[in-house]
């Protein structure tokens, strides 16, 4: 074990995964003493071209539509900074966790989770499925290709396990994994809840499809407004005050967080690594009180700013557009840009490669076929 290795050993919880007791690689590779190993996985992710295309798929809004809204890789930079937050606090992998935030989104569709479900939809005629989780494990484990000796950026057993095992209340509903992934994993799935609640809010507000009087009904904007109110005062110009609330719904959502975590630890006895893994359930969670007043401040999100028309307008175009795309594709394989001889099944083939397409890219090549 290296020296970095050693230290981090010493600065980590006994809960905690451990750099220098990682399962390791599928291809087995050097050991770098001057980078742990997640280390080396999150820097493997932020260089792939999967991450580079985040930058134009949607979050909420369609990417380029405003300079200030989300697009999906400012969302994942937001969870990688929660996740790594809370992670520190915890005393848990900060490497480990920021590596599986910077990755939990490489397999999103474009059209975000309107995408995801064109997607689904046209696979599910073939007898299989789409899930954006699994696909950003595809898109670590078989679609990027950067080495000479393997497909994939061959990244550990630790951060594959986050990206197989992430959930959250948007994205996995129904979906119930007996034995959740290591703490670090479960830190993630928690840092994207928090980071889509409050970035929304933030984005809603800007586009005014939701407003300051609707949001003050809800217990958990109330708590941070009064918390901001008591620290500057109520004359703030309306840009500063959302900005001052959100930053401090964010800081209470990660302390209750945090709290209700170390009580669990406490109450299920963890000790070790093997204790996280034999564990049915979720350790890692928000208090009850808090998952109340956050759950009805995400259905208002879901019914007034996610389903708003002017939301559903896009999506249900760019739904279409997939399928459409899909469809020509699959009936016409000479037109298809990809290499189609391979012997993966050409619609895995053509799903890998809609999903790995941008907003921009995906309506540019639709009115190719589209005219």
């Amino acid at each position: 074990m290296g020296k970095f290795a050693q230290k981090e050993a010493k600065n980590l919880a006994s809960y905690a995964i451990k750099s220098g007791e990682s399962a390791g690689r599928r291809h087995k590779e050097s050991v770098d003493d001057d980078r742990l190993c997640f280390q080396r996985d999150k820097d493997r992710i932020v260089h792939s071209k999967a991450f580079r295309r985040l930058d134009e798929k949607t979050q909420v809004f369609m990417a380029g539509s405003g300079d200030h809204y989300r697009t999906r890789l400012t969302h994942t930079l937001e969870v990688a900074q929660v996740a790594r937050d809370i992670a520190r606090r915890l005393q848990l992998n900060e490497d480990l966790a920021e590596a599986i935030a910077l990755a939990h989104d490489l397999g999103h569709p474009p059209f975000g989770h309107a995408g995801e479900q064109a997607l689904d939809d046209v696979m599910r005629t073939f007898g299989q499925h789409f899930d954006h989780n699994e696909q950003s494990r595809r898109v670590v484990e078989a679609l990027e290709r950067a080495y000479p000796g393997f497909d994939g950026l061959n990244l550990t057993v630790e951060v594959l396990e986050g990206l197989m095992k992430h959930q959250t209340a948007w994205d996995q509903a129904g979906k119930i994994f007996e034995m959740a992934a290591h703490l670090e994993a479960q830190v993630v799935n928690v840092a994207d809840e928090i980071a889509y609640t409050n970035h929304d809010m933030d984005d809603g507000l800007r586009s005014g499809l939701i407003s300051l009087t609707q949001l003050r009904k809800f217990k958990l904007w109330q708590l941070g407004e009064k918390e901001v109110f008591a620290k500057y005062g109520k004359k703030l110009e309306e840009d500063i005050l959302i900005s001052r609330v959100i930053s401090s719904i964010i800081a209470m959502m990660i302390e209750d967080f945090c709290a209700q975590t170390t009580k669990n630890i406490k109450k299920f006895k963890i000790k070790t690594v093997n204790d996280v893994k034999k564990f049915k359930g979720t350790i890692a969670d928000f208090s009850e009180d808090m998952k109340i007043i956050i759950k009805e401040l995400r259905q208002f999100l879901f019914e007034n700013f996610y389903l708003n028309p002017m939301i559903e307008a896009f999506t249900l175009k760019g739904k279409w557009m997939i399928k459409k795309l899909f469809e020509y594709y699959y009936k016409n394989p000479k037109s298809f840009p990809k290499n189609t001889k391979k012997k993966t099944d050409r619609t895995i083939v053509i799903k890998d490669y809609i999903a790995g397409m941008t907003d921009r890219f995906l309506i540019q090549e639709f009115k190719k076929i589209h005219k």
